[in-house]
């Protein structure tokens, strides 16, 4: 299996389309969404591209290649609007691992422990491992904290890749598979 993971879309067609199209030309099977798909927020500027209506059209055309989980600015209405279910979290045995996928604005009673945990909400992208556990973080697509980038992982059979998504390069890279 292969994954494109993605976070804090916040309502940017321009980016939305960005990353739907990484998804078609990737060939990966699904398209998993870390939160806050619609709206901006109070605390961020308005995305280039804000279009949140059409943002939901999008993904909705997506459905069934979509895993999504909520954010802290999406809403109920957020799922009247959306044709595939958002999450609170997800959890995933993918090769023999336990991962976890959350926003990460809130602490979340997980079922199994992780073995690689994905989140999203600090709009600044990472991959590291701490005692035996991966963390990584895509950062945010539309609007980027630490840098210019906006990152986006390719979670494949052995590895986690972390990738810029105007230019196609790899930011952090990590083989979790020998």
């Amino acid at each position: 299996m292969k994954y494109i993971i993605a976070s804090d879309v916040h309502g940017s067609l321009t980016y939305a389309e960005k990353i739907i199209n990484v998804l078609d030309k990737s060939g990966a099977d699904k398209l998993i969404l870390l939160g806050d798909l619609y709206y901006h927020g109070p605390r961020n500027p308005l995305p280039t591209g804000y279009n949140p209506k059409e943002v939901a059209v999008l993904f909705n055309k997506y459905k069934d290649k979509l895993l999504v989980v909520k954010g802290n600015c999406d809403a109920e209405v957020d799922q009247m609007i959306s044709d595939f279910k958002i999450n609170d979290f997800l959890q995933m045995d993918i090769n023999g691992l336990t991962m976890s996928f959350y926003h990460g604005h809130k602490a979340v009673t997980l079922p199994m422990k992780s073995d690689v945990v994905f989140t999203g909400h600090t709009h600044i992208c990472k991959l590291e491992k701490v005692d035996g556990v991966i963390y990584a973080n895509p950062g945010s697509i539309s609007i980027p904290k630490s840098d210019d980038s906006r990152d986006y992982i390719v979670l494949d059979d052995s590895s986690i890749t972390i990738k810029d998504l105007e230019t196609s390069r790899i930011v952090k890279f990590l083989k979790y598979l020998a």
